[in-house]
């Protein structure tokens, strides 16, 4: 089990990270962010950052699509500084821990596994096609029952 002191960090710092980037961080690189989870290391000296952006900026350009570092992620990158110097105010921690920003991937994973399911599907929709009109092989019934004896 987690330690509910680390998992109480990471929820206040996600909170600040949040509050920070909607109220005092002007980057006009910075797109539309929204912080999805922090984990923290068990010492607390590091913090993961997972985010997610829309892919665009305010300026209207499109997010680097071959996997190239898009501008949400330089204005986090730049705006890193701040966010930790505020969380070290705000949490008075003997340490304030690093910051490392990672684009969050479950909207990727939740759609591949869309598309997963869809081919599974059509291939059952297929094959339930394929079954139409077929019977079993042998008999109806395949179990032996006791013969019975005949009227007489």
């Amino acid at each position: 089990m987690a330690n509910p002191r680390i998992a109480k960090l990471e929820d206040q710092i996600q909170r600040i990270i949040a509050e920070m980037l909607g109220r005092r961080v002007k980057d006009p690189r910075l797109g539309f962010v929204t912080i999805t989870d922090v984990r923290l290391t068990g010492d607390g000296r590091e913090a993961t950052v997972f985010y997610t952006d829309l892919g665009r900026s305010l300026d209207g350009r499109e997010a680097d699509a071959a996997g190239g570092v898009s501008d949400t992620a330089t204005a986090l990158e730049s705006a890193k500084g701040l966010l930790r110097t505020t969380i070290g105010q705000q949490l008075g921690l003997k340490f304030t821990p690093t910051l490392t920003f990672v684009p969050d991937a479950s909207e990727k994973t939740a759609q591949e596994m869309e598309d997963l399911l869809a081919r599974v599907q059509a291939a059952d929709a297929e094959l339930a096609k394929e079954r139409e009109g077929s019977a079993f092989a042998g008999e109806a019934d395949p179990y032996k029952k006791p013969v019975e004896p005949a009227d007489e």
